[in-house]
């Protein structure tokens, strides 16, 4: 055992330190796809239990919540929970959405929570919450005017004890006086609390609350106390009852679809990784076929060799992974101090998550780093130990070793069971099929590789031989066409990554051309005003409003009131919008998907409503289907009239006419307000012109220009880690490239020896490897592309709008393709001559003399 032991580590120094390119390609390959996918993993971890933590910290020691389908409710049902039997303390809350003048960008499209209080009782619920004045002034924290922040909101608005903070109610605003910071709240975390009372006037909420919290006497069974108060509330509006779990449940179905396709990525990145493994160990195997045909004549068993070739698999894959959890830590780290854990997706606002570092999640990774290696080295362990060692030790049959790669049947399966697994429905609203379906793909089309091309290059030999072409052009086709699954091996490392960079690139691209054509239909205004980006508590007044469309120069003014509504406790909101639509033609209007009711074949007296295709599959509202929807009480009845693309509102939106919506709710307030212009007349005239009115400084303004921008850049941001994975694959495909061609290139060197015998010179020798690597290359990148754009259909077409409920076109970044392709075709060449050059570099003699 222990002259084994030697013999195995000798074995893998001797092959580490004479190919040292080939084994550092293999494990930077696994390093990336392992530190990628455990960066994401502990970027999201982080966000998601730091933002589900601050959302507990809000409830307390709450049992249960009592909240509205709409934001508030009327607080009269408050005394009737207090006194009820079972419950210990009723907490009141108000919870608001503070819009903040000004500011730069990051600060208007983040409102301030703030959470209104009677701070007795939830001095007893949620004691961290309470604001903690100075010692000479306690009754601060019951003052009309007073305001008290977390040191990160303290720090975000750039105030301290004692200043006057600015926030605005629609257009008039409100200066409150910071009395003092929270007792504790987490680290990052932005809130701010004041009285309940106060709040309520300071930001025009008299008699509404958001949710009443409550604290169950011990030993009451909560699943009864809920079903008999869902039934007692039921007559008295639209409310829901929830526990701590729905809410953990919320916030998890916020950010899952964009966690879930995060990881999935990177694991495709991993899954890459293990592809550039295989092509490396393969090659290495044909390169040291005599060696191990030897050692087996020298009484190297069968076992023996397997467990030494998936040893040196092992290593390069512990090697790897350690490096990349290493990596994956560091990045997560730099990500998340300085960009949050929103990545891009904006769906953790307001806190400052950490790294930890994840055991379970460490090991997991290290496995996976560990297998996908493994796997990447079975079949060449496999095919090396069951070889004959007598026909081994013999020239020219390094192709055989690799012929059961030529086998079509494998490769027809998965590409057969991956269009199969394209037609199944989504498991739990993720895209699981999807993603099996992508994997078999990309294994099916490698797989066929080496009969595709075989195919290909015997007819072009065949066709350059009969035109006569040059000699070494000629020789060059031979050898692709003659060795096969040898050329196969070295293009599955190139053809994976540029799949990879071709499905993820298209995709990309077609959701942002696609982005760019809604925004040009939802935009069709001169110009637009607002009192604040976000935040519930921006509006216009009526009189304000009728100021705005009276102004002269302005043609026509639409005007938008946009509100949330709870249909389902475990959900995130849906988001209400109410403007002018055109019954008749509702298409000019919103950017429908052609699933339309014309107004001729709606129920007299229906109320219609037009729904985002998210709300189709998460809540079923179909086309002329009858809903209720909690906007008055009872709940009215609606017809869906139509459904439109939206992205953005991931969760759902629904859409009404404006007369309708003010006529069920009695509200009056708009958020916002779309101009169009006299003709002539320039968008600054009109600014300057409402500037005038007394709300005037209170008004913002953004051409469609400007929006479109705007969302743009938050799109790009949003998409940076998949960038981030094209980058990653770009490189994979530049290391597949360098590795597989001076891979093979020093397996050739006999070969080269015998040409060097009959007069061929080094440089004529060179150029046919160039000319090979180009090929090679060349038609990786076609397949690749081809395979590339199936896998895209998938990810256009399947996974986006399993995850995210909207459907995009089809658009094809043909100049960012062709950059990559030339990138790739330059260094194929170029490998292929560096590695030529060293082989070729010998004595011809010498290189083969061993040719038996």
């Amino acid at each position: 055992m222990g002259h084994e032991r030697t013999l195995s580590r000798w074995l893998l120094s001797g092959e580490w330190q004479a190919h040292k390119v080939q084994a550092a390609t293999a494990i930077i390959s696994i390093a990336l796809g392992v530190a990628l996918g455990y960066a994401i993993h502990l970027i999201n971890a982080a966000a998601f239990n730091e933002f589900s933590a601050a959302a507990r910290s809000l409830s307390g020691e709450s049992d249960l919540q009592v909240r509205s389908a709409q934001s508030t409710f009327d607080e009269s049902i408050y005394p009737l929970l207090a006194q009820r039997n079972g419950v210990e303390l009723a907490n009141p809350v108000l919870e608001i959405d503070a819009a903040l003048p000004g500011g730069d960008e990051e600060r208007k499209r983040a409102p301030l929570k703030i959470l209104g209080l009677d701070i007795f009782r939830a001095s007893l619920m949620a004691p961290d919450l309470i604001g903690l004045p100075a010692e000479d002034k306690l009754f601060d924290i019951l003052a009309d005017d007073a305001i008290f922040l977390s040191p990160a909101a303290m720090e975000w608005l750039e105030v301290s004890q004692g200043d006057l903070l600015q926030l605005r109610v629609g257009t008039q605003p409100v200066a409150l006086r910071v009395a003092g910071g929270l007792a504790r709240v987490r680290a990052g975390q932005r809130l701010a609390v004041m009285d309940v009372a106060a709040a309520q006037w300071r930001f025009q909420r008299l008699g509404q609350l958001s949710r009443i919290e409550l604290k169950l006497v011990r030993g009451v069974d909560r699943t009864a106390f809920k079903t008999e108060l869902s039934k007692e509330l039921a007559a008295r509006g639209h409310f829901l009852i929830s526990e701590t779990a729905d809410q953990e449940i919320r916030v998890a179905n916020m950010s899952r679809a964009y966690r879930v396709n995060l990881n999935m990525l990177a694991m495709v990145a991993l899954f890459t990784g293990a592809f550039l493994v295989f092509s490396t160990q393969a090659l290495s195997v044909v390169r040291r076929r005599h060696q191990f045909a030897l050692l087996r004549v020298l009484g190297f068993t069968r076992s023996q060799l397997l467990r030494q070739i998936l040893v040196e698999g092992s290593v390069l894959g512990a090697t790897g992974s350690i490096a990349g959890l290493a990596l994956g830590y560091l990045t997560a780290a730099v990500a998340l101090h300085y960009f949050g854990g929103d990545l891009g997706g904006g769906f953790f606002p307001g806190i400052k998550p950490s790294v930890n570092f994840d055991m379970s999640a460490a090991i997991v990774f290290f496995i996976l780093g560990l297998g996908v290696t493994l796997l990447g080295s079975a079949v060449p362990a496999w095919e090396a130990a069951n070889t004959r060692p007598a026909p081994a030790l013999k020239a020219g049959s390094e192709d055989v070793a690799l012929a059961k790669l030529a086998t079509p049947w494998p490769a027809l399966l998965c590409l057969a069971l991956g269009g199969v697994l394209t037609q199944l429905p989504p498991i739990f609203d993720l895209p699981i099929f999807g993603y099996l379906a992508v994997a078999l793909l990309l294994i099916g089309g490698i797989a066929l590789m080496p009969r595709v091309s075989a195919l290909i290059f015997s007819a072009i030999s065949g066709a350059a031989s009969q035109r006569g072409s040059a000699a070494m052009s000629v020789l060059a086709l031979a050898r692709l066409a003659n060795a096969p699954n040898q050329a196969s091996v070295a293009l599955g490392g190139v053809l994976a990554s540029f799949t990879l960079i071709v499905a993820m690139a298209i995709m990309v691209t077609s959701f942002r051309v696609s982005v760019d054509d809604w925004l040009k239909h939802v935009l069709p205004a001169d110009l637009y005003v607002r009192t604040a980006v976000s935040g519930d508590t921006r509006g216009l007044t009526p009189d304000e409003k009728n100021g705005i469309a009276t102004t002269p120069g302005i043609l026509r003014a639409d005007f938008f009131r946009s509100s949330q509504l709870m249909l389902d406790a475990g959900r995130p909101a849906v988001a209400l919008i109410a403007r002018p639509i055109d019954i008749t033609d509702p298409g000019n209007t919103l950017p429908l998907t052609g699933d339309v009711v014309p107004a001729a074949q709606l129920p007299m007296g229906a109320i219609p409503i037009w729904v985002s295709e998210a709300m189709v599959d998460l809540y079923g509202f179909t086309p002329g289907k009858r809903v209720t929807l909690p906007i008055a009480v009872p709940a009215p009845d609606f017809v869906v009239a139509g459904v439109w693309r939206d992205y953005g509102r991931q969760f759902g939106a629904i859409q009404m006419r404006l007369k309708d919506y003010q006529a069920l709710s009695g509200d009056l307030k708009v958020n916002d307000a779309a101009l169009w212009l006299e003709a002539g007349v320039i968008p600054e005239e009109v600014i300057a012109s409402l500037r005038h009115f007394p709300f005037g400084q209170a008004l913002e303004f953004a051409e469609p220009g400007q929006i479109r921008a705007l969302s743009l850049n938050i799109f790009d941001r949003s998409f940076a880690v998949t960038y981030l994975l094209e980058a990653v694959a770009i490189i994979i495909g530049l290391l597949g490239v360098a590795s597989s061609f001076s891979a093979q290139a020093l397996a050739r060197r006999k070969e080269f020896g015998a040409l060097r015998h009959i007069g061929v010179t080094r440089r004529q020798i060179l150029g046919m490897l160039a000319l090979e690597g180009a090929l090679l290359t060349s038609l990786g990148i076609m397949l690749g592309f081809g395979l590339g754009w199936c896998i895209s259909l998938i990810l256009v077409f399947i996974v986006n709008p399993q995850s995210f409920h909207w459907t995009m076109q089809l658009a094809l970044p043909w100049k960012a393709l062709i950059a990559v392709a030339i990138a790739l075709l330059l260094s194929a060449a170029l490998t292929s001559v560096a590695s030529g050059r060293h082989s070729v570099s010998g004595n011809a003699i010498r290189a083969v003399r061993e040719d038996w």
